[in-house]
């Protein structure tokens, strides 16, 4: 067990401890089934090994208005860092991604999810981050994001995206539960931090290389 407060250097030596994804990220096509037009605010929630990385990921795509990182899969009274770290509460470290679908679509985001956030052929691990907390996973919350989710994993099977099967988890959200503050905007607030530096901004500048449409500079949740 490791206190809920720590200092940001200890945080990003030991919190996520390793490289994840790959630095070039894998071009992707875009999904053959995706989510009917809609207006107003959606939710997606998603999971893939270090939450700090995904979250910076989803925070500079376009049509994105704002990203929280937290657990999903669990229940409530194992909701924080330190039960999560231990590896054995069912939840995995996830990120909240509020959008607007006339700007960017569900199946868009999955693209994103499946080409640079994260391997979703690792099982249980990104890089040496190893547990179920680092799980791939798509929590869907209505049985269209089911949909487009299960036949987006059925094309990039299909058409062997990747060299190994995919293990990303579809599966329903139960709930949703914010990590601390601490957590929050990490790659935003630290871009100078090691961790930072060699695994989560490559896959910023991968987003922003594979799909310069869908890529903004600034920051989602305002900033």
């Amino acid at each position: 067990m490791r206190p809920r407060l720590l200092p940001v250097l200890f945080l990003a030596l030991t919190a996520c401890t390793a490289a994840s994804a790959r630095d070039e990220g894998v071009p992707l096509p875009a999904p053959t089934v995706d989510a009917s037009p809609a207006t107003g605010e959606a939710t997606a929630v998603f999971a893939g090994g270090c939450f700090w990385g995904v979250e910076g990921v989803f925070q500079h795509v376009r049509g994105v208005k704002s990203v929280r990182a937290g657990y999903a899969g669990g229940d409530a009274a194992h909701a924080n860092y330190d039960d999560v770290s231990d590896g054995d509460t069912g939840h995995a470290e996830s990120v909240r991604v509020v959008y607007d679908p006339a700007q960017v679509t569900y199946g868009q985001l999955l693209q994103v999810f499946f080409s640079v956030a994260q391997d979703p052929t690792l099982l249980n691990r990104q890089g040496p981050d190893v547990g179920t907390q680092y799980r791939s996973a798509v929590f869907y919350a209505t049985p269209e994001q089911k949909k487009v989710a299960e036949a987006y994993v059925a094309q990039l099977t299909a058409s062997h995206a990747f060299p190994a099967p995919i293990v990303t988890e579809v599966t329903p959200l139960k709930a949703f539960y914010p990590a601390e503050d601490y957590h929050q905007d990490y790659m935003r607030l630290n871009p100078d931090a090691m961790y930072i530096v060699v695994n989560d901004r490559p896959k910023v500048l991968a987003l922003q290389r594979l799909y310069p449409q869908r890529y903004v500079a600034g920051w989602a949740n305002g900033r």
